[in-house]
């Protein structure tokens, strides 16, 4: 690998006796690919498989439950029975056939932070302390001899892995689940051996991994994933945690896994692109003064930000989770030398923890639709190469263009201005949008590779005679944004929320009208800059168009810059110096600024779809906001369907 600047991230590493290819390792993630008797569906395994296949070092499989009814979740491994053991053999094969190793991660249960009426009605904890979902439910504290028998659940499941092929066994304690309640003083109120002092603390998590041991022998590696950091007011901070390091490696744990998060911390349970990239990686600087075993990291990082940690000394592994979802293939472009052809996971949580908690469904990606559909959406080349005409440039139209190109076809794309990336590609002008704008370089760097014409400043009408000589014809038209009848909005001080990215605002003083995603965006980013701003939403709430755990981020960082929400108010009039509100008890008032902008969502483009319908009905599909207006993920994945219906 000389000439390789990521050369460091491919050196082989060990964990106890356990040999690894590299240092990249794949971060435990809930798929819900397991049935409901606990087998992993063919869906699972091919998942699992092809991110071996792209040449990550170690696997973790999504944390599985020790029963039913600690789970309080949704469907992992059923590892309280052999029925799933068959599949789990299987599951484990095809990942280690190509040279990866996997590790099962198991747990528990959530305890408080079990979803209420899942599992036990009531959220089992190590003291009655309320459920995070309704504080008004009172946990119930597990009695010793319950504990005792979640202990002999831990050999059952630690056989299972044994029996299966698991390379490795992964303890699940952080998050503030079951076993970081009973390590912490916040939730553990107990007054018997298992409360109290630091060893009574330890003493349920010390035994967890003396179990394992004891069933497993002396070569199989424990890992142990624990948060060092609780990220909110009397929870754990990385100084409490090192003594728990500490005993943990007495005890035999053989790598520990650290981040920092607790449910009180959503965003760090399921880190946004509102935290930026390596947003935990300070954790690993006083653990590395603590143990002596290998410490594994994870949280948003990019290839940059891992080599920076592993060379920084304080890191043995960086671990990848949503970008080994968005490319597979990651660790192996990097190998290669090939960062550029990296498809960039854009940690917008839509598609991956979106699908999960909003749909109950197994995950998929934003930016890669073939997610957990390995097994059915193969792009294979055609043997017979059609004309394909794309119209907008767009994440919807850039995709259509990029998989037609991949499956062989001639593809042309129009775009009726000077940049790709449609909306989304205006938008992306913050911080935490750095990732949005690789996404569309990346297609850029895509298209150009695989010879896909591209035509900019170019703006096509129903009558151009390129598509009468199409095979087929995709149109991505987009949206347009919504104007509302409200007077004085064409006043010299009001812009919409596009032009306010693509051209800046002026003045000091701002007033955004409309509290959605984009509104809540806009505004962030310009107190981030300095601005005083000020949100108007006529609902109740703000960002309701969010993915819950965005949401949490947006609140908190509104918060935080001191950004004034106004929400239950109405905008009734702009002028020069400001907008007028109408309040829900009828009261008006004025709310000055510099620049007023304009949040009020978008609508899709229709004129050129209807008119595409109307003259080419049978050779044209819509795609993305021209069709609905909707995410880019939603955009994306109708680009890439309309690519693979053309055989």
């Amino acid at each position: 690998m000389q000439n390789n600047k990521y050369a460091k991230l491919f050196e082989p590493m060990k964990i106890g006796k356990m040999h690894l290819k590299n240092r990249l390792v794949m971060s435990p993630m809930g798929t819900f690919t397991p049935q409901q008797d606990g087998t992993e569906s063919e869906e699972g395994m091919k998942y699992y498989e092809e991110r071996a296949r792209g040449g990550i070092g170690m696997i973790i499989v999504g944390s599985s439950f020790l029963n039913e009814m600690t789970a309080q979740g949704g469907y992992t491994l059923g590892l309280d029975n052999n029925r799933a053991l068959p599949k789990a053999t299987v599951l484990c094969e095809r990942v280690k056939r190509w040279g990866t190793k996997i590790c099962l991660s198991m747990g528990p249960g959530t305890g408080r932070n079990g979803m209420p009426g899942i599992g036990e009605r009531v959220p089992i904890s190590a003291s009655e302390v309320p459920s995070f979902y309704d504080p008004n439910l009172i946990c119930r504290a597990l009695t010793v001899e319950e504990i005792h028998e979640l202990l002999d659940l831990w050999v059952q499941a630690s056989q299972f892995a044994v029996n299966a092929g698991f390379d490795a066994i992964e303890v699940h304690a952080h998050s503030g689940y079951l076993i970081d309640q009973f390590m912490s003083p916040i939730w553990n109120k107990r007054t018997d051996q298992y409360g109290g002092s630091l060893e009574n603390r330890l003493r349920f998590p010390v035994e967890i991994v003396q179990t394992i041991r004891k069933t497993v022998g002396p070569d199989m590696p424990i890992l142990f994933r624990i948060a060092l950091d609780h990220k909110f007011p009397g929870g754990r901070t990385v100084e409490d945690s090192m003594p728990l390091l500490e005993g943990l490696e007495k005890a035999g744990v053989d790598a520990f896994d650290v981040d920092a998060n607790a449910y009180e911390s959503l965003d760090y349970v399921f880190p946004t692109a509102y935290l930026g990239e390596a947003c935990m990686a300070y954790v690993c600087e006083e653990a590395r003064k603590h143990v002596s075993v290998p410490i594994m990291n994870s949280g948003n990082h990019s290839p940059e930000t891992a080599l920076e940690l592993i060379n920084s000394g304080n890191c043995d592994f960086a671990m990848f989770g949503r970008q080994a979802i968005a490319d597979p293939q990651f660790p192996n472009k990097l190998m290669e030398n090939r960062r550029e052809d990296i498809r960039p996971c854009i940690i917008c949580n839509e598609e991956c923890i979106g699908r999960i908690w909003g749909r109950f469904t197994q995950l998929s990606c934003a930016v890669n639709p073939k997610v957990g559909f390995e097994t059915y959406m193969k792009v294979e080349k055609t043997e017979n190469p059609k004309n394909i005409v794309v119209i907008g440039g767009g994440p919807g139209g850039l995709e259509a263009a990029y998989t037609s190109a991949l499956k062989g076809h001639k593809v042309t794309l129009y775009e009726k201005n000077d940049k790709l990336g449609g909306v989304l590609g205006v938008i992306a002008t913050a911080p935490f949008k750095k990732r949005i704008r690789e996404l569309i370089a990346w297609y850029e760097r895509q298209l150009d590779k695989l010879g896909v014409s591209v035509k900019l400043n170019t703006e096509i009408k129903p009558d151009d005679p390129v598509l009468e000589a199409a095979d087929r014809i995709f149109v991505a038209t987009g949206s347009l944004p919504i104007e509302l009848p409200i007077k004085g909005i064409h006043c010299e001080n009001v812009v919409g929320v596009i032009d306010a990215h693509k051209n800046g605002v002026k003045g000091d003083k701002i007033v955004v009208c409309g509290g959605g995603s984009s509104g809540c965006d806009i505004a962030l980013e310009l107190a981030l800059e300095g601005k005083d701003v000020t949100i108007i939403e006529m609902l109740d709430d703000l960002a309701q168009d969010a993915m819950a755990v965005n949401k949490f981020s947006i609140m908190r960082l509104l918060g935080e810059y001191n950004v004034n929400i106004l929400t239950n108010s109405k905008v009734v009039e702009i002028d020069c110096d400001g907008a007028t509100i109408k309040k829900k008890d009828g009261s008006t008032e004025k709310i000055l600024g510099d620049t007023i902008i304009t949040a009020f969502g978008q609508e899709s483009n229709t004129a050129m779809p209807d008119a595409m319908r109307q003259k080419y009905n049978t050779k044209t599909t819509v795609i993305g906001d021209a069709e609905k207006v909707s995410k880019a993920s939603n955009a994306i994945r109708t680009g890439f369907y309309a690519a693979m219906s053309v055989e």
